[in-house]
């Protein structure tokens, strides 16, 4: 990581313990470890290579009003770039970078959730990774919601092929993207409460029996001290 990603990188929080749970009884050791949850934070320019005549590009297809209300910050790290897309505006943002012949995103690799419990106002976030098969280059689009109101617009008429993906990530986070044509859990039973993949979902488990002691799930154990 470099001095400059490092200044710039944005805490958002700090994690105690290997998995950053608490309360539950941590018996691994890692129980002391603390670390802060830290995000790159937005790049000055220049970005570097063909990232920025990609912004520009994108800028003047959108408009500068719709540009400033629609790309939250972009950043560049590890020679990756990201624009930072407020929800609202996705689909035009999306289509954009489909659609310009200078941009060419034709395809979208998928989506995948995050959950930043810690993040007020932005807990979960919608990752969509781009390539260009007409230029060979990628970037990221991602969004976020708050928790409170897990809503993104699906990108489904964007980009078919995240049919499956929007609804396997809201399975396990709960987004919930607005438009899509059918929107149902694809990995979990429908009548499952809760979203796995979110930082606060119980960790389960079953009682193991081992040796005529009882192993209890990870959640119920107790810690020594």
């Amino acid at each position: 990581m470099t001095d400059e990603e490092v200044t710039n990188r944005e805490v958002i929080g700090v994690r105690r313990g290997m998995f950053g749970g608490s309360g539950t009884g941590d018996t691994s050791g890692y129980g002391r470890l603390i670390r802060e949850v830290a995000l790159p934070g937005g790049s000055p320019r220049p970005y570097g290579g063909w990232f920025d005549e990609a912004v520009d590009r994108l800028a003047e297809a959108l408009g500068a009003n719709v540009f400033a209300a629609a790309i939250n910050r972009v950043v560049v790290y590890r020679d990756q770039l990201t624009l930072d897309v407020d929800r609202t505006r996705l689909p035009v943002v999306a289509q954009t970078l489909r659609d310009d012949p200078q941009l060419r995103f034709e395809l979208c690799a998928g989506v995948s959730g995050v959950h930043y419990p810690q993040d007020c106002g932005r807990e979960l976030r919608a990752f969509y990774p781009l390539m260009s098969i007409t230029h060979n280059r990628r970037l990221q689009v991602e969004v976020a919601c708050p928790d409170a109101d897990p809503h993104v617009p699906s990108l489904f008429s964007v980009y078919p092929t995240v049919d499956w993906h929007e609804r396997e990530t809201y399975d396990f986070f709960g987004i919930i993207f607005d438009g899509h044509p059918a929107l149902t859990r694809i990995e979990m039973p429908d009548d499952w409460i809760g979203h796995p993949q979110r930082k606060d979902y119980p960790l389960g488990g079953v009682p193991v029996q081992y040796h005529g002691a009882t192993i209890a799930p990870p959640d119920q154990r107790r810690s020594y001290t």
